[in-house]
């Protein structure tokens, strides 16, 4: 695939080139995360869960995912 069809984001500090049209869906799916245990964050904004496959990572995006740990 050529570069135009490439974009680079940066997930959790590590920077990775994707796919132009890649989704956070399929970012999560590459990432093999559990959606049930994680809170994402997309340019420090909280993103819906159920919107996760109709949002489209740009160029320099900055994704944070979480994950939830239990303990007391």
């Amino acid at each position: 695939m050529n570069k135009k069809n490439k974009i680079k984001i940066v997930v959790n500090g590590r920077r990775l080139t994707v796919n132009f049209k890649f989704s956070i869906k399929n970012l999560i799916e590459k990432l093999k995360t559990p959606i049930d245990k994680v809170a994402i964050e997309l340019n420090e904004e909280i993103v819906d869960k159920k919107k996760l496959n109709k949002i489209f990572l740009k160029n320099k995006d900055k994704i944070e995912i979480v994950h939830f740990i239990g303990g007391g």
